[in-house]
């Protein structure tokens, strides 16, 4: 049996060579949340309840355009793809009925990232649980199957649903999180991960709601892997592993009061309900209750709002069709009441709490429950069922973990869980910045401290200064990745979502080109990677259909580092000529042109570059099918969107241990040390990504203390990309490589731009 290409030892990923790999890596793609037939972004309300004739295929982007969006990113340096798709993609048509067109077309897309060499994992992907909840992943007939009417969602503020919302354009900023704290998703989640406890009557197919719909949804995963298997081609070749579930919640299993709202219920915003107010309104009673907006020192009541339903139940009525799907519910579950007076939890008949404390503690064994004991005995077992599911097909799969978002991860170090082949897969956001869609260079939060207690109050928790605010970012995630090690045992940690708002201060940077902030607040968040020891990550988001008016197409949100309406990033020409070298103080530049990957890596406009088109050439965006109609107050000053920031060097593998590696963006310097046992060779060097746009190969100083270097531009990774090769001798190594200042967050200067074009003149370019 050959050796995998992508292995783990320890904390440590290790390629066929031993060397260290370093993941850098990207989400792909956001467009992948809903279907392509018919096209319904959450801005679309036509078709909307359609939920089981459509057609993902086509998403993540399709097979024409791939080869455009895979040499992008590897352009960028990218080497991991964390590959986005839905349940709904799959089991869309009714329990059981899988959309085997769309399973071939996502088989196609991972061949072709195969030829790039990405290391791909995938990420089942939910947001609030669903489309029809606000947010992405599970089919409709779930939500009929839980006995849920989402056509009532928007009357009864089950959950706030964009493609449902008076004018789609006004829709709330970032409001779609706060569905994990109404109705729909309290039910859901409930059901989903402690039904068997909390709603014992919810019998479908003679199972109880929760294991019928982690069958349902382990086993479509099960049947992804398993076509991925068969594809012959693909499993470990390019798909590495699996992450377990996007974020997943607890609902209102340890609750421990549903008529207050909970002390550690950190985000509110808009009309904001206990979970007894929102079991009324979801009957059709009105409620007055609190409304919530976010400031600068996060969320403050800004008044009382009555939510009257009129009448309206998110409940199915009585005389529901339940044939609809096949399935057969238990007579023991009535359609038409909330499922929560059906367990005596309140009294419809006189509108009476009587079990406020319900979900307080587990049934079986009366322990009282918070979230780390919901974690470690109601997560833990859905994660070992998919666990199961997908190792008994992808016997060496990674398996990503990924527990409820900064909460406690599971108490699982020395025990059968902690399996070898183990990946910590944590979030982190700038909640501040995410919020404001404002990056406050002055001040923020450690977030991450103040869940911990780390402070007597969250006063001492506020950070001033830039300096200040890097260095909580970089703290806060080496303290998620330490405490995940002491919870979890020792394994590589991926934070697998990670990234900005790009619409920052009222959409400023779309109307003057002026990205400064953004650049500032990516650095920031990059720069916490690169300190904070863990081995990688997956930056949120690349979407391919992103433009300045709708952003990523998704509930308001704008973090795509990629737009239709922006510049992409001028790469240095490729080589004409090698340097002469290598020798311990020069490089050496190589290209095969005869590379199939070096002409898929440039545009698909093959007319010359001649110094009378050079400009139109390094101006124009990269190709697309899609065309953007963006107003023009918004569109018509590109930028670079901040590309500088996240197109950075990086360690690729390296002979040895890495001990430290970052980039100084201001001063365009890259530092890098390691430590190892034997020498790098010629045939296995230590090997850097080493982008062209901050290190043009006839303009960067690199300074080693042992060995050789070379510089070159070739595909060896499977795309396009310059990379330092570095052949140095045992022991403890270090690097520095000094490249070319430019101007942070703007499109280049006018004197600078001029000088870019003659160096591109005289060699030929290419751009992405």
């Amino acid at each position: 049996m050959a050796p995998l290409r992508l292995r783990i030892e320890g904390q440590t990923f290790r390629d066929s060579e031993h060397r260290e790999v370093t993941l850098r890596g990207i989400n792909v793609a956001g467009d992948a949340k809903f279907p392509t037939n018919p096209e319904l972004p959450s801005n679309n309300p036509d078709r909307f309840y359609e939920g089981d004739e459509l057609s993902f295929v086509g998403r993540p982007f399709s097979i024409d355009e791939a080869h455009t969006h895979f040499s992008r990113l590897k352009r960028w340096g990218y080497n991991l793809i964390r590959y986005v798709f839905t349940w709904e993609a799959i089991e869309h048509a009714g329990p059981g009925k899988y959309d085997e067109e769309w399973v071939q077309h996502t088989i196609e897309v991972l061949r072709l990232a195969k030829g790039y060499g990405f290391y791909i994992f995938m990420d089942p992907h939910q947001d609030v649980w669903s489309r029809f909840t606000g947010g992405s992943g599970a089919p409709l007939w779930t939500i009929y199957a839980m006995g849920l009417n989402p056509r009532a969602f928007p009357s009864t503020q089950a959950a706030w649903v964009q493609n449902t919302y008076p004018d789609p354009a006004k829709y709330p900023k970032m409001i779609w999180a706060t569905n994990y704290t109404r109705l729909a998703c309290q039910v859901i989640f409930t059901m989903f991960f402690g039904g068997k406890d909390f709603t014992p009557r919810a019998i479908i197919d003679g199972k109880n709601i929760q294991d019928y719909l982690q069958d349902h949804f382990v086993g479509a995963c099960r049947h992804l892997a398993r076509r991925i298997q068969e594809a012959g081609d693909i499993e470990n070749d390019v798909v590495i592993g699996w992450e377990s579930m996007n974020e997943p919640n607890r609902g209102l299993i340890g609750w421990q009061d549903v008529s207050v709202i909970p002390a550690d219920q950190k985000l509110q915003k808009g009309p904001s309900p206990t979970a007894w107010q929102a079991m009324l309104t979801g009957s059709g009673r009105a409620c007055e209750m609190d409304t919530w907006d976010f400031g600068g020192l996060g969320p403050y009541k800004s008044g009382t709002e009555l939510v009257d339903p009129k009448g309206d139940s998110a409940w199915l009525p009585a005389d529901y069709d339940d044939s609809r799907y096949g399935w057969k519910r238990d007579p023991g579950w009535k359609l038409g009441e909330c499922i929560w007076a059906q367990h005596g939890i309140w009294d419809p008949s006189n509108d009476q709490l009587l079990k406020k404390d319900y979900f307080a503690r587990q049934p079986k064994s009366g322990r009282k429950i918070d979230y780390e004991f919901f974690t470690n005995n109601y997560f833990m077992p859905y994660y070992r069922r998919h666990r199961k599911a997908i190792t008994s097909v992808h016997e060496n799969a990674m398996m990503f973990c990924q527990p409820p978002v900064l909460e406690i991860p599971p108490s699982i170090k020395g025990t059968d869980d902690d399996d070898p082949n183990l990946v910590f897969a944590p979030h982190f956001y700038d909640g501040v910045t995410l919020m404001m869609k404002k990056w406050n260079r002055y001040w923020n939060v450690d977030v991450f401290g103040i869940l911990r207690g780390k402070y007597l109050s969250p006063a001492f928790a506020v950070k001033v200064g830039e300096t200040a605010i890097r260095n909580c970012f970089r703290d806060q995630l080496s303290g998620i990745r330490k405490e995940g090690m002491e919870y979890m045992g020792s394994h590589p940690c991926i934070f697998t979502e990670i990234g900005i708002p790009y619409d920052m201060d009222d959409k400023y940077a779309y109307k003057t080109g002026d990205y400064s902030s953004q650049s500032s607040a990516m650095d920031a968040n990059h720069f916490a990677l690169e300190g904070c020891g863990c081995n990688g990550y997956a930056l949120w988001l690349y979407m391919a259909t992103n433009n300045h008016e709708w952003g990523d197409l998704w509930n308001g949100e704008d973090l795509s580092i990629f737009s239709l309406d922006d510049k992409p990033l001028p790469l240095h020409p490729e080589p004409s000529s090698e340097v002469p070298g290598p020798t311990p103080n020069a490089s050496s530049v190589s290209v095969d042109r005869n590379s199939p990957a070096f002409s898929e890596s440039r545009s698909t406009d093959t007319s010359p570059v001649i110094p009378e088109t050079l400009k139109n050439k390094l101006s124009t965006p990269s190709i697309s099918s899609h065309k953007s109609n963006t107003p023009s107050e918004i569109g018509s000053t590109p930028g670079f969107r901040a590309a500088e920031a996240y197109v950075r060097p990086s360690p690729m593998a390296t002979v040895g241990n890495i001990t430290s590696s970052g980039f100084d963006l201001r001063n365009a310097t890259f530092t890098f040390s390691l430590e190892c046992n034997t020498a790098a060779t010629e045939e296995v060097p230590t090997e850097v990504f080493l982008p062209e746009f901050h290190f043009p190969r006839d303009n960067t100083a690199v300074e080693v203390t042992s060995g050789k270097w070379s510089i070159s531009v070739d595909d060896k990774y499977g795309g396009l990309i310059q990379s330092l090769r570095w052949y140095h001798g045992a022991g403890k190594q270090s690097m520095t490589v000094k490249g070319v200042k430019r101007r942070q967050g703007m499109a280049l200067g006018k004197e600078e731009e001029e000088g870019y074009y003659e160096q591109c003149r005289q060699r030929g370019c290419s751009i992405m």
